[in-house]
């Protein structure tokens, strides 16, 4: 488990689970944010686009416009990481490099 040393450790509980369940624990160093970029930048689209825009009168309602950033995130939305594709798309292109790879490799043979 990857940690930054926030909020989540100044209770007893979160050592104690880790404790007990022998989880590995890694420790981000403070102020080098960019040791967990992923997670750091998906944060940052999270709140800039979806909690920081919107007001939540109850948690079903949170819950359910998070849901469906979610899905826009992870279903319709281009990602740079992925060559400027969805990752739908990006998953089909693979699955098609793969059989066009098979495919020359058996003429190669």
């Amino acid at each position: 488990m990857v940690s930054d040393n926030g909020t989540e450790l100044t209770s007893n509980a979160i050592p104690k689970l880790q404790e007990d369940r022998q989880i590995e624990w890694h420790d981000i160093a403070p102020d080098t944010p960019m040791q967990n970029g992923f997670v750091g930048s998906f944060n940052g689209r999270l709140w800039d686009e979806c909690l920081n825009e919107n007001l939540f009168p109850t948690l079903r309602h949170a819950r359910h416009l998070i849901a469906a950033w979610r899905t826009d995130y992870n279903h319709h939305r281009p990602h740079s990481s992925l060559d400027g594709l969805i990752p739908r798309k990006y998953h089909q292109r693979s699955k098609e490099d793969q059989i066009l790879k098979r495919s020359n490799l058996k003429t190669r043979s």
